[in-house]
């Protein structure tokens, strides 16, 4: 029941909806005493002869009044309680999400999104089950079971009652055992739900690329084999689930043996009527339920603490990237300062040596190399990781001693993988910026050069683009997530190889309408086409996550390095590309 104590604290905060749905269960239960009472006794005065008109319409309305007062109390314990439970659902999703938007890059490394879905879905509707059902089950068998057992003993016969409640401690013990049984299967099952979830999320997402390789029956093949070892472990926890009815059947069938047997023989000695006897057996048929609930309880406990536990592993997890205690109340933009003696990624040594200076309103260009250490340079800026072994600094201050959600927002961040909404271009561009004028979303367009291109489509801003822009081209997808950081206009602008999927004509034209618009404000741009650095204030060539060579683009020319030859050969490689056209 350790379950119980780690949701006591939902079960305390909604405790006057609990009371009042469980008050209503406990009359429930007192009323359905009634009708096999009013029974046995019209059954007992019809075989005495002794039934009158009026006490046959007193017996009629008695039931009548107590089946529209269970009718109402019904529908407020499930109002009270199974309604309450979806708020503990409700909860549990915003700790989640609220939990994966605070945790750094390695946590989504280590954890797929597949996985992350079934938590937020099938666990949270386990709990929810257990806080609603689960509850429900458990006070209607203990009250019902009490309520009934008593009036049993002391209205009819305590003998008999002795004797029917013989086989309910063997019933106990099975189920128990069952129910442990049920556990381990469904850990293993909602272990499989997760690789199944996750297999599906990633074939949908990659389907071009499956398509664009011939791969489909590889790939069908490869999700069946998910799908079939998923199947075998469900059938294991069904095994499991589906005795557990057989099983309470089988020691309420032993009951009723039990009762027929000694009822028989207190009817014929006299000790008890014949409408005693159906009142009896009446009263033991209410007890089927109560004692099949156990068995739902001891299900839907063993589901429940399973995925309480899933759920809770996450939810300790804790992000390689913690806060100030402390933190500066404001943030303003300033010289920009990198001072790295080393950093590790994954216990190998990703940047060495890295010291530079950028002041407020200049441009920084990086490149260099695939893998040189461009992007990590980045995400430090944006405390995706933070450094052991060295500082960054804005305006005279270590930013780790800023709050994240102020350093953050200081910056405009466009990645290299451009993640797009499956909603309208103009709600992508307004992401950071609900409240933005139409005007300042064309301005924003027109300065990264793609405005021309969505007044060109049917639907203009209003275009629904698909998930992650499936509809757009590359180019379309840079330009419009450029449009999205743009619009915040932000004091510190990071393209992070923003331009690739652009013409040189059109990457020219989005450096100078940079150039015009931030002068006072810093840009960082990282770039495998050096074209787009040329305007820089300071380019820094990495290599291997040290740099090699620093400078302005005159400088860089002159020093014969591995700027200047990957410049020329650029050039030339352009004016071929001139020529053929």
């Amino acid at each position: 029941m350790k379950i119980i104590k780690d949701l006591w604290w939902f079960f305390r905060l909604e405790k006057k909806r609990y009371i009042i749905g469980i008050l209503a269960l406990i009359l429930v239960a007192i009323l359905n005493l009634v009708p096999p009472k009013v029974m046995g006794g019209v059954i007992d005065r019809v075989t005495s002869g002794e039934l009158t008109q009026g006490q046959l319409l007193m017996s009629l309305f008695l039931l009548v009044l107590s089946a529209f007062a269970m009718y109402f109390l019904r529908y407020i314990w499930r109002m009270y309680i199974l309604g309450t439970s979806y708020r503990l659902g409700q909860i549990m999703r915003f700790r989640l999400f609220d939990h994966f938007t605070k945790m750094s890059p390695s946590f989504y490394q280590k954890h797929r999104t597949g996985d992350l879905m079934a938590h937020a879905t099938n666990d949270i509707n386990a709990l929810t089950r257990l806080a609603g059902a689960g509850v429900m089950s458990a006070v209607d068998a203990t009250i019902t079971a009490f309520v009934t057992l008593v009036t049993m003993a002391f209205s009819i016969s305590w003998q008999m009652t002795l004797v029917a409640v013989i086989p309910l401690p063997f019933m106990a013990y099975a189920t128990s055992r069952l129910g442990r049984k049920t556990h381990q299967a469904f850990g293993k099952s909602q272990a499989a739900f997760s690789e199944l979830n996750n297999k599906v999320q990633e074939s949908v997402s990659g389907i071009k690329v499956t398509k664009s390789f011939g791969y489909q029956e590889d790939e069908l093949q490869s999700f069946q084999e998910i799908n079939d070892m998923t199947f075998v472990k469900n059938m294991k926890t069904m095994k499991y689930d589906v005795m557990f009815d057989p099983l309470v059947l089988l020691f309420i069938g032993a009951s009723y043996v039990l009762s027929l047997l000694m009822g028989a023989f207190m009817v014929s000695a006299g000790q008890v009527t014949v409408g005693n006897l159906v009142t009896f057996i009446t009263y033991l048929d209410m007890l089927v339920w109560p004692l099949m609930a156990i068995g739902f309880l001891f299900n839907m406990i063993q589901r429940g603490s399973v995925s309480y536990n899933r759920i809770n592993r996450l939810l300790k997890e804790t992000s390689d990237v913690q806060e100030s205690n402390q933190p500066l109340q404001t943030i303003q933009n300033g010289t920009l300062v990198y001072d790295i003696d080393s950093f590790y990624y994954e216990n190998e040594e990703t940047l060495s040596d890295i010291h530079f200076a950028l002041e407020q309103g200049q441009t920084l260009g990086l490149v260099g190399q695939t893998g040189s250490g461009k992007t990590t340079l980045i995400r430090l800026l944006l405390r995706e990781y933070d450094l052991t072994d060295g500082r960054i600094m804005l305006d005279g201050n270590n930013i780790k001693g800023y709050k994240l959600s102020d350093l953050r927002r200081l910056i405009g961040y466009v990645p290299q993988d451009q993640f797009l909404f499956a909603t309208s271009i103009l709600e992508n561009i307004r992401f950071g910026n609900p409240d933005a004028s139409l005007e300042k979303v064309e301005a924003a367009t027109k300065l990264s050069r793609v405005y021309d291109d969505i007044v060109a489509m049917p639907d203009g801003f209003k275009t629904l683009i698909g998930e992650k822009g499936v509809s757009l081209s590359g180019g379309q997808k840079q330009r419009i997530a450029m449009s999205r950081a743009m619009i915040l206009n932000p004091e510190i602008l990071i393209l992070d190889d923003s331009l690739s999927a652009v013409d040189a004509k059109t990457e020219h034209a989005i450096i100078e309408n940079l150039k015009q618009t931030r002068q006072h404000k810093s840009t960082i741009i990282t770039a495998h086409r050096l074209s787009a650095v040329v305007h820089a204030d300071l380019i820094l060539v990495l290599q291997d996550g040290h740099i090699i060579e620093r400078g302005r683009h005159e400088d860089l020319i002159k020093q014969g390095g591995w700027y200047a030859d990957t410049y020329e050969a650029q050039q030339l490689e352009m004016e071929g590309d001139s020529d053929e056209e």
